[in-house]
């Protein structure tokens, strides 16, 4: 699994936090979703996918700063 977190490009992981993970900007869809799994009104199964699809950059982008400083020799 890591080997495939490393094989992505800082550049595409940025691009996807930056568009997919923010969007809609006003506020940021991720901030909403983060709300509501913290006060428990993440309930929906449409509100579980989105915090999914959006979330899904971040974590790739934590989890390749981690490896690439885990890695850096």
């Amino acid at each position: 699994m890591s080997n495939i977190i490393n094989k992505l490009n800082w550049p595409i992981v940025i691009l996807l936090c930056l568009t997919l993970g923010l969007a809609p900007f006003r506020p940021p869809h991720i901030w909403e979703k983060l709300h509501m799994l913290v006060g428990g009104g993440l309930t929906a199964p449409a509100d579980i996918f989105d915090l999914l699809m959006h979330g899904t950059p971040w974590v790739l982008l934590l989890l390749k700063g981690i490896l690439y400083l885990k890695n850096k020799p």
